[in-house]
């Protein structure tokens, strides 16, 4: 089966992690995969498909043509509507084409077992761009301040795709990395106590969750469909509404304060966050896709 994914940009968003992410791993499944996009060349991930870089989409040719975006799903529909398929991130565009929801996947490096010894103070990891209304970056911040209020002690260490907004409370925070690559991105994930993931409800997919769980870092996040659906059990993270910074410093403060005896919250979170990551393995993802591709590809000749 040969697929071909049209990408609207190559930046270091969830959407592109994830789609990248399925790619590599049809590679690893026997797959001829194909990348187009107008875009520049991806610097923040390794890739095992080939690349094009194109002056037009509407160039691409393929057995299957993956859309990765609203826009690249009109153009994968308008150059061949029977071998079209649309990756869905949030609300899926009105075509009559196969649409696959999108969940995270994590590479495997992200995972591990082996959890080091804790940091004193605990070190808490926000990742996002300010800039981005879905991220609640914001309210990351109001969740940390929260917990200092109270007399918590903790180091704040920002990641961000690009530098920070005038408004980011940038006196709070003890580390502030931009434009990480993903070897770089799983390095601060590791060294890293906590996590908080304060999206809000419009946001698509929960990866940065997902990363933290996959290291078996605890996890403080919003109550949105993009955290809730990992597992009906809510038992891998401490969970407050979202556009609640004061709520989500109340689940700070309490897995700051675990004094892990007895097998306390946080090893409790660790334990089971590493158990609901299991499915967002790039060959799980890939073995559960593959029948999809494989009916859409079924409807027309190889080329």
């Amino acid at each position: 089966m040969n697929l071909t994914y049209l990408l609207d940009d190559t930046l270091p968003t969830a959407r592109n992690h994830c789609v990248l992410a399925q790619a590599d791993a049809f590679v690893a499944r026997g797959m001829q995969v194909r990348m187009v996009t107008t875009s520049d060349p991806v610097q923040w991930r390794r890739s095992r498909a080939e690349w094009r870089l194109v002056d037009d989409l509407r160039t691409a040719t393929g057995d299957v043509l993956v859309a990765s975006s609203p826009e690249t799903a009109r153009i994968a529909y308008d150059l061949a509507p029977t071998h079209a398929i649309q990756l869905v991130f949030g609300d899926p565009i009105d075509l009559p084409i196969p649409k696959l929801t999108m969940t995270p996947i994590v590479d495997d490096a992200v995972f591990r077992t082996r959890i080091p010894r804790e940091h004193e103070p605990q070190r808490v990891l926000i990742i996002g761009a300010s800039q981005d209304q879905t991220s609640g970056v914001e309210d990351g911040y109001g969740a940390v301040a929260h917990a200092r209020w109270f007399h918590q002690t903790l180091d704040l260490i920002r990641v961000a795709p690009w530098a920070p907004s005038r408004e980011e409370p940038l006196d709070s925070v003890q580390e502030f990395h931009v434009a990480l690559t993903s070897t770089e991105l799983t390095r601060v994930i590791h060294s890293c106590d906590v996590v908080i993931a304060p999206l809000r409800r419009e946001a698509a997919v929960g990866l940065e969750a997902a990363m933290a769980l996959a290291a078996g870092v605890p996890v403080v996040a919003t109550r949105i469909d993009a955290h809730t659906r990992f597992d009906p059990k809510l038992d891998f993270a401490l969970f407050a509404p979202d556009d609640n910074a004061v709520e989500m410093g109340e689940k700070l403060i309490d897995v700051l304060m675990d004094d892990g005896r007895d097998d306390g919250l946080r090893e409790r979170l660790r334990t089971r966050g590493r158990e609901i990551a299991e499915q967002f393995r790039p060959e799980h993802a890939a073995a559960a896709a593959e029948p999809f591709f494989a009916a859409c590809a079924a409807r027309l000749p190889v080329r």
